[in-house]
């Protein structure tokens, strides 16, 4: 079940590039407005919208890092940052970011339900271009 998305970073995007550290502090505040959603309904929705832990090895610091859970319905999300070149209608060749969400061949159904929706997030905060697993795109960013 080794699946990918992508959110890239556009022209029209909030920003052009982005680290891990940003995208860590997404996910802290990702977690942050759904504590304050269960808050609200007096259920602690916070372990349930987001059950897992950033870890990140030595080897990819500031490329990559993931998300480990320990709940029996999860298992983990691969997350990386990278560039690729783009050639544009006019002909001019620009780097463009993009963030790259993996599951890993063990993934569950659970891993690709909460991936989709931390994609959504993040591509709506960031007004990217989201490439989901199914290979559909969804376009956050103002468009012409």
């Amino acid at each position: 079940m080794s699946n990918t998305a992508y959110i890239k970073l556009v022209p029209a995007s909030v920003q052009e590039s982005i680290t891990t550290d940003e995208i860590k502090s997404l996910f802290s505040y990702y977690k942050e407005i759904t504590a304050k959603t269960g808050n609200q309904v007096g259920w602690n929705y916070e372990d349930s919208a987001f059950p897992y832990e950033i870890k990140e090895k030595n080897n990819g610091k500031g490329s990559w890092f993931y998300l480990s859970s320990n709940l029996d319905r999860y298992y983990a999300i691969l997350i990386g940052v990278d560039q690729e070149n783009i050639i544009g209608e006019d002909g001019t060749e620009t780097n463009q970011t993009y963030i790259q969400v993996t599951l890993p061949e063990k993934a569950t159904a659970g891993d690709k339900a909460k991936a989709n929706e931390f994609c959504k997030f993040a591509a709506r905060k960031l007004q990217g271009e989201l490439h989901l697993f199914n290979g559909r795109v969804m376009y956050f960013y103002p468009r012409k």
